[in-house]
């Protein structure tokens, strides 16, 4: 599985992109045949706000494709509110499957 991570109008830090790539790697366990996953994590164009921070989570298997995109005030947690939004598409496609 390829990782493929992104930061847009800023430089992540290296515990975040740990911590992202930690999450990554759990989606493993439920589908063995991911071959790539995008992570784009932005910072919103909002002029003198407080800047949400966007994650934007995009995973490729064979025949399915996975995204979800989430929006809250730091990064980690818009990162965990995607990463719970795919793992109920994925197993829920896994469930289809084997039914």
């Amino acid at each position: 599985m390829h990782v493929n991570i992104q930061s847009v109008h800023f430089t992540a830090d290296v515990k975040l992109v740990d911590y992202v790539n930690k999450k990554i790697q759990k989606l493993n366990t439920l589908n063995d045949r991911i071959v790539k996953v995008d992570v784009f994590l932005k910072l919103d164009n909002i002029v003198h706000h407080i800047k949400d921070k966007i994650a934007e989570i995009r995973v490729y298997a064979p025949r399915h494709n996975f995204f979800s995109k989430t929006s809250t005030k730091s990064f980690e947690d818009s990162f965990d509110d995607a990463f719970e939004s795919l793992l109920i598409q994925i197993k829920k496609d896994k469930e289809k499957k084997a039914a």
